[in-house]
């Protein structure tokens, strides 16, 4: 129990997962299971040295110290799970190891079958189309809007996910990804009301947006706009350690809550990391705290600073809602006249010692985060404002390389059958025309480039610079 005072008041911040791995530093035992490396005392010295003792002392999975279990959810584990629910306002929460990916595998696996469709926007993570390879489900593509100027993928209208759905009775569900990755917000409300309509339930993949439920300055969460299951990407934004994710399951929802949690057990190591549990639930504590809504306050102020110091910039510029959608403030989106995005960043890295989010072919994406001071985003402007004044150029040969796959796709096999058919490697050169067999998808965003069952042409050429060969079907 960690005690906040504010205005004379304590106010008490529970974490029962941090509190039971605190209870169990603070009374070592004699050691006899995994770990291995015992407490650190197994580990290259360096290691621990780098990392620290104390880090190592508490690396450790679930059934011991009365810590709890994973699968089934008891102990601190499965209280810390319904805080979260309640503070994320679902019916049940699981904490996913393995990242946003393990919920978006569990989904497609409990809730699809061979051969249903699922109605999905193209600009999709990785992860949802390895659901649908597994299942055998096959996605209709929603092609969103494009916003070229900045070579991004923008909003899904609801008008095209009630056209795909007059167009299909075979749907299972309608899967959106929601903020796209550079901030982009659709209607999820009006998707929803249209999915209720057809009786379809609705996922959204909400990795990137899990600060949306603790600040009103922020865009509605899905869970409040009826959507029927929500993954959250904690690590990304919400403070807790790499690989870390929620998955919420919404009050009155369409899905089988049971066969989820089933296949997150199958899904799941049978050994998970404390650290990452612990690191979720402190998370959420932070976020429901005074200091973590101070916190979100500061990542918002922080990004309206950077974007009105842009908007002073003659050849800066970054991106707004000017479409009639929506945005998420903390996510800047940016370019430079006359410089591709690849280039803006390592100008930024190279010069300045500043590491960016991502970057592509037009631009570049900044995150305002909760560890994000004032000085940080101040040295930030300052080094904008020097780019925005010199004569940097571009470098020619990303002419020839893109980033950001936006191509519409024409699909010759279901992805499970192509991915499980007879395939051979071939040089990139003879690709064209042949159909691929691997998942092309680079991180971050993730989006697809090919996908298994798709035809190969050569618009597809300048995202592959980086490959020499390609899998594709056997002829």
């Amino acid at each position: 129990m960690t005690n906040v005072t504010k205005n004379d008041k304590t106010i008490k911040i529970k974490a029962p997962i941090v509190e039971a791995l605190k209870q169990a530093y603070e009374n070592p035992t004699y050691q006899f299971h995994i770990p291995g490396h015992t407490k650190g005392n197994g580990t290259l010295p360096e290691f621990k040295k780098l990392i620290g003792a104390k880090a190592l002392t508490v690396d450790t999975t679930d059934e011991f110290d009365n810590l709890g279990t994973l699968h089934p959810a008891t102990g601190p584990i499965k209280e810390a799970q319904e805080l979260a629910a309640k503070a994320f306002g679902a019916k049940k929460t699981f904490f996913l190891l393995n990242g946003s990916t393990a919920g978006n595998l569990a989904i497609a696996m409990s809730l699809t079958k061979k051969g249903q469709k699922i109605i999905t926007n193209r600009n999709c993570h990785r992860s949802v189309l390895t659901g649908m390879i597994i299942s055998g489900a096959e996605p209709l593509w929603l092609i969103p809007n494009r916003f070229l100027e900045w070579g991004i993928w923008g909003n899904v209208t609801p008008e095209s996910v009630e056209q795909m759905l007059k167009t299909h009775d075979d749907v299972s569900m309608v899967w959106i990804t929601n903020p796209t990755y550079e901030g982009v917000v659709s209607d999820i409300k009006s998707i929803s009301i249209i999915c209720k309509k057809y009786k379809v339930p609705l996922i959204v993949d909400e990795a990137h947006a899990c600060l949306w439920n603790f600040n009103s300055h922020l865009p509605t969460p899905a869970l409040q706009l009826g959507a029927d299951a929500v993954v959250h990407s904690l690590h990304k934004t919400g403070g807790s350690m790499s690989q870390s994710s929620m998955l919420h399951i919404a009050e009155n929802s369409l899905i089988d809550v049971d066969a989820v949690e089933k296949a997150l057990k199958l899904l799941h190591t049978t050994s998970p990391s404390l650290m990452l549990l612990g690191s979720l639930d402190a998370a959420r504590a932070n976020l429901e705290s005074p200091r973590g809504k101070k916190q979100l306050e500061r990542a918002i102020a922080n990004a309206k600073f950077l974007r009105r110091e842009i908007d002073k910039m003659e050849h800066i510029h970054h991106l707004k809602p000017d479409f009639g959608y929506k945005t998420d403030i903390t996510k800047v989106f940016i370019r430079a006249d006359g410089l591709s995005g690849k280039r803006l960043e390592s100008i930024l890295e190279i010069d300045f010692n500043i590491e960016v989010e991502s970057a592509s072919d037009a631009g570049l994406l900044i995150l305002s985060n909760l560890g994000n001071t004032r000085a940080d985003m101040q040295y930030l402007v300052k080094c904008l404002q020097i780019i925005d004044k010199s004569h940097y150029t571009d470098i020619c040969h990303l002419e020839n390389k893109k980033h950001m796959p936006m191509l519409t796709p024409i699909i010759k096999m279901s992805l499970r059958d192509a991915f499980y058919s007879p395939k051979e490697t071939i040089p990139k050169s003879q690709a064209i025309g042949r159909i691929s067999a691997e998942v092309i998808a680079e991180c971050p965003p993730g989006i697809a480039v090919l996908l298994p069952g798709e035809l190969i042409t050569k618009d597809h050429m300048p995202y592959l610079v980086d490959y020499d060969f390609i899998e594709v079907i056997t002829k």
